[in-house]
């Protein structure tokens, strides 16, 4: 890793040369801080730059927009912050200032303060380190907590007492596992003791700031990493006890079941193998949460998770609303990967008939190839035969779907016959007997009676109101 003493070398886009100019003419001092300069060292800065002045952030964003011809600021009075956008940068403006929380608040208290106390206040060392954008001192780095050593050995330290810097703002400790899960560092021992003794602290926490940092660990690379830290520091028993309720296994009469929390963190780390997608990911961390609610003993089969599907399915608006994720389609899309995701496995056998596949992809639609991949992540089995041989059979369940799908195309099903016709085609008004007839002839086609065509659901739907004693309109 190669250091630096200064890196105006790297500073020469003109979104720099413009805070400098208007950090001059304010008469204020300016650094950029934390990811930036981190990223920068380990060559993989992006393009979001967070600076912090001795003077406004304010006034000194409103100065730049100015130079950079930008016409909106987002402006943030309570935090002394301001945002905007120049060409494809994001750049965050701030005072330098010192923060603290209450026992029991989930706001911090924001005060002015020196830019030797905006440093003290960083979450970590390798945060902490920063860059001058003064005409003086142009390009110069400083590294007041050694971020640098943490660096090269790859560690998440805090540059305070971690007790301190975790009661300032309890979300660092979701910060330090986040970053260790990007960044594959270790939590340095003493930090990672003090995240342990601060758990519970995490309640305290706005449920959006915790639901933004699990966001982005599920997205890392290999979630296990920041997952296994959040249970083992206490903090996932605080924010999703139904995985924690997943740990351990039982044993009864010799019987076992399978150890489901550490087998739930290898279906997320193969499903991010094969998706960045979010929903699709928490549909995952999600997909056995029934079993702990569900498990019960057998002495002639051992444990059993009957409905476990349904079960998770039910929990998820409990723990969106919890943690103040979208009750939206996102939220019914993991419901209904959770609900369907036994089904796939039950389709493997030679003579499945057509109709069960059918089903299923009335039943998934849109969905059925996340379905497959969420069934292909949960294949989880420390023996390769074994996982060699469900992969195969999976393999042959998305061509049991290829084919039904092309031959009578169930994925966007829509009925042939609506109840504007068959309104018009009997004597009846809108009711209970509309829906038995659509009912009919939807379950007719699933189930291969007849050709999902609407010559043929007409003449279905002609022979079952006759076997009803439905009459046809006279002038039908």
């Amino acid at each position: 890793m190669k250091v630096s003493n200064n890196y105006s070398e790297h500073l020469r886009h003109k979104v720099f040369d413009h805070i400098k100019t208007a950090a001059e003419k304010n008469e204020q001092d300016a650094f950029i801080i934390g990811g930036y300069v981190r990223d920068l060292i380990l060559e993989n800065a992006g393009k979001d730059l967070d600076i912090v002045t001795s003077g406004n952030g304010i006034a000194l964003a409103q100065e730049c927009a100015k130079l950079m011809d930008v016409k909106k600021i987002q402006i943030f009075k309570n935090f002394g912050t301001a945002m905007l956008k120049y060409r494809n940068w994001q750049v965050e403006f701030v005072g330098a200032r010192k923060e603290s929380y209450r026992k029991h608040s989930r706001n911090p208290i924001v005060s002015s303060g020196t830019l030797e106390e905006d440093r003290f206040r960083r979450d970590f060392t390798i945060n902490a380190m920063s860059i001058s954008l003064n005409p003086d001192s142009f390009g110069h780095f400083h590294d007041p907590f050694n971020g640098i050593r943490d660096l090269q050995n790859q560690i998440i330290r805090t540059p305070l007492d971690p007790l301190q810097t975790f009661s300032d703002d309890p979300l660092r400790m979701m910060r330090a596992i986040r970053f260790a899960s990007q960044l594959s560092f270790q939590i340095e021992r003493e930090t990672l003791n003090g995240i342990r003794a601060m758990s519970e602290r995490i309640r305290i926490v706005a449920p959006e700031r915790i639901s933004d940092e699990l966001n982005k660990i599920l997205l890392t690379e290999k979630p296990s990493l920041g997952l296994e830290l959040l249970e083992k520091t206490g903090i996932l028993n605080e924010i999703l006890p139904e995985l924690v309720d997943l740990k351990g296994v039982q044993e009864e009469d010799g019987k076992s079941h399978k150890e489901n929390f550490y087998h739930t963190l290898e279906v997320v780390d193969n499903i991010r193998k094969e998706t960045t997608d979010l929903w699709l990911v928490y549909a995952a961390l999600f997909h056995d949460i029934g079993k702990a609610p569900t498990r019960r003993f057998d002495p002639k089969v051992g444990f059993t998770f009957h409905g476990h599907e349904l079960k998770g399915s039910k929990m998820v608006p409990a723990i969106f609303r919890r943690l103040k994720l979208p009750l939206n389609e996102s939220m019914r899309y993991v419901q209904k990967l959770i609900f369907l995701s036994s089904r796939p496995i039950a389709l493997v056998s030679d003579d499945v008939s057509d109709s069960g596949v059918r089903r299923l992809l009335f039943d998934a639609g849109d969905h059925i190839d996340d379905l497959m991949t969420l069934c292909e992540a949960d294949i989880t089995s420390k023996n390769p035969e074994r996982v060699r041989r469900y992969k195969q059979n999976f393999k042959r369940v998305r061509r049991k779907l290829e084919e039904i799908e092309e031959k009578d195309r169930i994925r966007n099903f829509q009925p042939p016959i609506d109840g504007t016709e068959i309104v018009k085609t009997f004597e009846i008004k809108e009711g209970k007997v509309i829906g038995n007839i659509k009912s009919a002839v939807k379950e007719a086609i699933l189930d291969g009676k007849i050709a999902n065509t609407q010559e043929e659901a007409r003449r279905f739907m002609m022979k079952y109101a006759e076997s009803k004693g439905i009459e046809i309109r006279r002038n039908e």
